[in-house]
């Protein structure tokens, strides 16, 4: 089976996913899963940490404000969107942009497991606090779990399934919706991406 094809049947698999907690908001509201998107080959992926209002609605991960941050911190290095792959660990919007629960990271994570081996990516990104744990528990990484303040924009070895993988933190774009003077801080961390693409 082709990487697309691998990629649609994990879409088709959220889609009917009846035993999560979060099905039935998204069936009340009349909203999307948000798989993820951009290229297969990618050498780099961003993890988010779950979709919001904008991204439910069109099924499009960092589509919102954020994404708009997003998109532009990486035109900032030189790097286009469409080259990177997007997703977050939970595809479903939880209500009201709560944070994820315990639950339905358990609930989702198997997929993004799955998509990472798919895409296997060079670079994996983790953005923000709940994606940064969950990545780093599961490549060995636990004991250098520290505050995403911390993490952001370090890089951490690992080894995948499908060999050598590195692993950059980066706060989430959100602080800089929230708080416009973490944009300078935000950047910083793409930029370590970069120079962590160049070796």
């Amino acid at each position: 089976m082709d990487k697309t094809e691998s990629l649609r049947v994990i879409k088709e698999e959220v889609i009917g996913l009846k035993d999560s907690p979060l099905y039935k908001e998204r069936i009340e509201n009349g909203v999307f899963p948000v798989i993820g998107e951009g290229n297969h080959d990618a050498r780099v992926m961003f993890v988010g940490e779950a979709p919001g209002a904008r991204e439910a609605a069109t099924g499009r991960p960092f589509c919102g404000r954020a994404g708009n941050i997003l998109t532009e911190c990486l035109f900032s290095i030189g790097f286009r969107r469409e080259d990177a792959y997007i997703t977050n660990i939970v595809k479903d919007r939880p209500p009201k942009n709560r944070d994820p629960r315990p639950e339905e990271i358990e609930i989702y994570s198997p997929f993004l497991d799955r998509q990472i081996n798919i895409i296997k990516p060079e670079i994996l990104v983790p953005l923000g606090r709940f994606s940064a744990e969950y990545i780093m528990r599961k490549f060995g990484l636990e004991k250098e779990i520290e505050p995403i303040t911390v993490m952001h924009g370090r890089c951490f070895e690992a080894r995948a399934d499908f060999g050598e993988l590195k692993i950059t933190p980066i706060m989430h774009p959100a602080v800089a919706v929230h708080d416009p003077r973490k944009r300078e801080l935000l950047e910083s961390g793409f930029h370590s991406l970069k120079d962590n693409l160049k070796q």
